[in-house]
């Protein structure tokens, strides 16, 4: 191949960029997407809060039922980033962040395929893949920096595992940030564990010499980074916080992101893949897996099909290990091995890496300038039909005093909708509220026997709720109650 010229060998891109502006612009063109859930609207507000005071909310001031209550900032990081991202550029911003979130992730992804294969084809498909994968869980809130810290995260740990030289100051710091940014930080440790059981194992089973160093290297890496989950507001009080929740089953069944994902929906269909592959993969015995690498794969296979949520962290985690299985065979046939030479040809002779900034800047400007760059050109926007945006138009024009009652899964939208006039009655965060309340909040919902006590002893003197609840059917015949607005997502009562 004829060698690429000083100025072509700066503005080609390579791979790894041309995956990075893919995901990127796609994760722009679907930017409403981001918002099919109400919590964005509560980190932007304190997000918001956090930059206009300078200051980090330990109480409760978004609800009058917990008001005052104190309040363990667990995403306080991620908040003043959305919350920034709006301040310069609005929902425009929070989307541009995502985007850089998700793509990032991509190619951290993509980097460490490519340190395990040297393959150019298996990291892009594999990446790909894992990043589609992703996808069942793109949403504008904290736990998309946890997509970037696994992808930053398990690699160092493996590399140190098979004692590769790793700065042992990139575990707690990047642990730090982690437990700043996003309660799942937790899923750090699990990981870490898995290569802990390898060597442990392999001690109690006399199957392969140990080094001794490797596993103090480990217990360093991840007593270091155990000490760095401290530094926060909320000092140890940030561990009960963010384990509470995840062993409560009554909240966690509440929450849909913890249900089991549909598997008849499309969204789930990458994941499927990735466990098919998995399965054909690791039956053909190319490669023997570690016992870490088992562990993972397995484990967050579980954890993926037993939660949603964790898909993503199962497609992170699993797909340089997926990728690196299999490389044995691509490289036996001659066209791969063809495009294969080419492509690490013409890379080998590029310098520059503009496209990720380049692409950042031009579409920064672009939403920056007006441009509405979603894919059906209306600007990004919480959606109608999922959240009570006509209602809120409704409302600014004709106020309404006194306490309302709100259907939790839009608590984080009435609080950036309507915050600080109006505070609500409960939000997403039901590890704060806790299962008393929130019990008593369901009872009033589904006007269960002394819903009406509770509605007295709250003070609630209007509803906002999907007009198909229990307690719409209720009021709609209740003469103390009147209907003063109604559509197709959403009701409002108020007493007489």
């Amino acid at each position: 191949m004829k060698r690429v010229n000083s100025l072509a060998g700066f503005l080609l891109p390579h791979l790894h960029d041309i995956l990075f502006v893919v995901i990127f612009y796609f994760t722009i063109l679907l930017g409403s997407n981001l918002f099919r859930d109400g919590d964005p609207g509560r980190h932007i507000t304190i997000g918001k809060y956090i930059l206009e005071n300078r200051t980090i909310p330990m109480h409760d001031l978004f609800s009058y039922t917990m008001y005052g209550q104190p309040l363990t900032p667990h995403e306080w990081l991620a908040q003043l980033i959305y919350g920034a991202g709006y301040y310069f550029l609005g929902l425009n911003g929070v989307v541009l962040i995502a985007a850089v979130l998700i793509a990032l992730t991509a190619v951290l992804i993509y980097r460490e395929i490519k340190r395990r294969t040297n393959s150019l084809i298996l990291s892009f498909v594999f990446s790909l893949l894992a990043i589609s994968t992703t996808m069942i869980h793109w949403l504008a809130r904290p736990h998309l920096f946890t997509f970037l810290y696994v992808a930053l995260w398990t690699p160092r740990l493996s590399r140190l595992a098979r004692g590769e030289k790793v700065p042992q100051w990139q575990f707690p710091l990047i642990m730090l940030l982690w437990a700043n940014t996003h309660g799942a930080f937790i899923a750090g440790f699990v990981i870490w564990a898995a290569f802990i059981i390898e060597i442990l194992w392999s001690r109690l089973s006399h199957s392969a010499k140990t080094d001794r160093k490797i596993f103090h290297g480990l217990l360093m890496a991840g007593g270091a980074s155990f000490l760095a989950t401290f530094f926060n507001p909320a000092g140890w009080r940030l561990w009960i916080t963010s384990a509470g929740y995840i062993t409560n089953r009554y909240l966690v069944d509440l929450t849909s992101e913890y249900r089991s994902a549909d598997f008849h929906q499309p969204g789930a269909w990458p994941f499927v893949i990735m466990i098919m592959l998995g399965i054909f993969i690791f039956s053909r015995s190319w490669k023997k897996l570690p016992i870490a690498e088992s562990l993972l794969f397995t484990g967050w296979m579980f954890l993926g099909i037993y939660s949603a949520r964790n898909i993503p962290l199962f497609a992170i985690v699993s797909g340089p290990i997926l990728a690196d299985s299999p490389q044995m065979l691509v490289f036996k046939f001659p066209t791969f091995q063809w495009i294969e030479q080419k492509l690490s040809n013409l890379e080998h002779h590029l310098r520059g890496s503009l496209w990720p900034l380049a692409s950042i800047l031009v579409i920064g400007a672009l939403l920056a300038s007006g441009c509405k760059l979603d894919g059906q050109k209306q600007g990004y926007h919480f959606n109608t039909k999922e959240f009570p945006v006509d209602a809120g138009d409704w409302l600014d024009n004709n106020p309404q005093s006194g306490n309302m009652f709100n259907y939790f899964p839009w608590g984080g939208y009435l609080i950036y909708r309507f915050w600080p006039e109006q505070r609500v009655f409960i939000d997403g965060q039901l590890d704060f509220y806790g299962e008393d309340f929130t019990m008593k909040y369901e009872q009033i919902l589904l006007a269960v026997d002394g819903w009406q006590t509770l509605m007295v002893n709250f003070g609630i003197a209007w509803v906002l709720i999907p007009p198909n609840e229990p307690l719409a059917l209720v009021l709609q015949l209740d003469p103390a109650w009147k209907n003063i607005y109604e559509d197709s997502t959403a009701v409002i009562f108020r007493i007489r």
